[in-house]
């Protein structure tokens, strides 16, 4: 499996001493988990939204982004997801890397310091170029979309 180095920094790092760095929790995994870098436990009421702190920033390869997508535990256990999955952390950016978390779920959810709120995927991107045409060209499907063949 291809490696490509992600630089990431603690943005102050002796407030980050009990803090992991993301990892792959399996051999095979695509996404490392994300730890909350809170100060204190943060309660997510059902349809509240909150930006979750990491304690850290990275610095990207250009041509590749990190995407920031649900633990599946937490979205099918308690209805805990990405606000905007999948997020996307743009390999010019170096600011915080913030997870923001929705509770979709029926009950409140504690999250607390050090807790594996998301996961992080690296990907590469490629531009779209955009060229103007005054008709597509047709496909069997055509417009139909949104259920267009049935449940």
């Amino acid at each position: 499996m291809e490696e490509k180095i992600v630089r990431l920094c603690w943005l102050a790092p002796e407030n980050h001493t009990d803090l992991v760095l993301p990892a792959y929790q399996s051999e095979s995994a695509a996404g490392m988990d994300i730890a909350a870098a809170i100060v204190e436990p943060v309660v997510l009421a059902p349809g509240q939204v909150s930006l979750i702190p990491t304690g850290f920033a990275v610095a990207i390869p250009d041509g590749y982004e990190l995407q920031i997508r649900p633990r599946s535990g937490l979205a099918i256990r308690h209805g805990i997801t990405i606000i905007n999955s999948p997020g996307t952390i743009d390999a010019d950016y170096r600011g915080e890397v913030r997870i923001g978390l929705i509770n979709l779920g029926r009950e409140s959810f504690t999250i607390n310091r050090g807790d594996r709120v998301a996961q992080m995927v690296l990907a590469p991107v490629i531009k779209a170029k955009f060229e103007v045409v005054q008709k597509l060209d047709e496909t069997k499907r055509a417009d139909g979309g949104f259920g267009h063949t049935g449940v």
